[in-house]
């Protein structure tokens, strides 16, 4: 376990160095699948205090099985779609300024270019609102499941992230690596689209042909970027 907690201690400190945190603001996690253990950051740890020990380790149904302190407050919504997309190796959550604000507005982050193509397979979409009764019971549980809900049998990693309606983004990706990587795309992409949709607010989306070449070179079957 201990690699699979450096693994998440590094992912962890890359939000702060590529800006997508605020004090606490955010958490990353990994799995073990062989193991079915998920180590995470702990809950309200400065990132300048943490090491990799701090991490946190607990089966897929929360019980903690290593470490000292609290796993992160929102341990249930990575579980609850650990659980359900077995495709998932990372999950990442923050609250970073632009895609918490397309958040806010309750709208998608939409499609309008080839950086946005090369990553998200569409727009990338926005939860509903969850009920006094969701948050009021299981909230952070309810969280992941109006995810898987908005997702449905979509590919997870055709559309690698999400925004939850009035809170913020989740990404995830096939390690803790690659979900930091998608969740600072889908941070850029939100600043692009609010730019851009600024500049030119009857601003169209992508042309399909163009969506399905970006995306498919590097995800489809027949994919050719890069070495």
């Amino acid at each position: 376990m201990q690699k699979l907690k450096q693994q998440v201690f590094d992912a962890n400190m890359d939000l702060p160095r590529y800006g997508l945190v605020t004090f606490t603001w955010g958490n990353v996690s990994a799995i073990d699948r062989e193991r079915g253990l998920v180590a995470i950051k702990p809950s309200g740890i400065a990132y300048e205090n943490m090491k990799s020990d701090d991490m946190v380790v607990v089966d897929l149904q929360g019980n903690r099985v290593e470490g000292q302190w609290h796993p992160s407050s929102d341990t249930a919504t990575h579980l609850a779609l650990y659980r359900r997309y077995p495709q998932l190796g990372g999950i990442v959550h923050t609250h970073s300024t632009h895609a918490t604000a397309w958040a806010q507005a309750g709208l998608a982050i939409p499609a309008l270019g080839t950086t946005h193509a090369d990553y998200f397979f569409g727009d990338i979409p926005c939860t509903r609102a969850l009920s006094e009764e969701e948050v009021r019971e299981e909230y952070e549980l309810n969280t992941g499941k109006v995810i898987v809900e908005t997702l449905g049998k979509n590919n997870p990693l055709h559309t690698p992230g999400i925004m939850v309606y009035q809170h913020g983004p989740f990404a995830w990706g096939k390690d803790a690596a690659d979900a930091v990587h998608n969740a600072v795309v889908m941070e850029e992409v939100a600043r692009m689209a609010w730019i851009a949709r600024s500049i030119n607010p009857v601003l169209k989306p992508i042309d399909n042909y163009l969506m399905n070449k970006h995306f498919m070179r590097k995800h489809g079957p027949n994919a050719y970027y890069g070495q």
